[in-house]
């Protein structure tokens, strides 16, 4: 059991999808410390789950689809303002309200990519797994599943540049060993994709 007891959260920060909080804790040596955590919940919620043993609900989706007539893995290459460029990530997006995992999956990977969802496969999805524990409290439903039809970015909301790009086993390989900025999800399940 630890000895590390937060104290008091208070808010740095509070916008529509982040939220900064400071975090005083006494660690293990017993010494007051304060940490800066990032979170898409509300403080409220942090104050749930630190002090009355509320249960962390998951604030996203990361989609690893194949398409299943391709035999494809499905990627996007999409903007990303805190690194300024463009990065290769996997279909990903935030849980809506009370929305359930395999709801938002549905729809994100429409959203961002134009497919329709086929199938999860439950035996290899992970319901909740965390992003960057050392920064976010943040965790994602890290589902794989397989998808069909045709590319569009109809539904890309205003603020996603975003390029769908499906890669066979040998396009994987070569994105690993280009120059581009590469998603620490997109680069495993490019790994597991060679590897299957």
């Amino acid at each position: 059991m630890s000895k590390v007891q937060v104290r008091k959260i208070t808010t740095l920060a509070d916008t529509k999808y982040l939220k900064l909080y400071n975090a005083d804790y006494i660690n293990k040596k017993g010494v007051l410390r304060s940490w800066i955590i990032a979170s898409r919940k509300d403080l409220e919620t942090i104050n749930d789950k630190y002090f009355h043993g509320a249960e962390d609900k998951i604030d996203a989706v990361v989609i690893v689809a194949k398409h299943v007539k391709e035999d494809k893995l499905v990627m996007i290459r999409q903007y990303r303002v805190p690194i300024n460029g463009y990065i290769i990530e996997l279909p990903a997006g935030l849980i809506d309200n009370n929305e359930s995992f395999e709801e938002a999956v549905k729809r994100e990977l429409k959203e961002e990519t134009g497919l329709n969802l086929i199938n999860i496969d439950y035996k290899n999805t992970k319901e909740k797994v965390y992003v960057s524990a050392g920064m976010t409290d943040e965790s994602i439903a890290l589902v794989q599943c397989t998808c069909d039809g045709e590319i569009s970015s109809e539904n890309l909301e205003d603020d996603e540049d975003i390029e769908v790009i499906m890669v066979s086993k040998e396009e994987a390989r070569k994105l690993i060993n280009s120059n581009e900025d590469i998603d620490v999800k997109a680069l495993l399940a490019m790994q597991n994709f060679i590897l299957s």
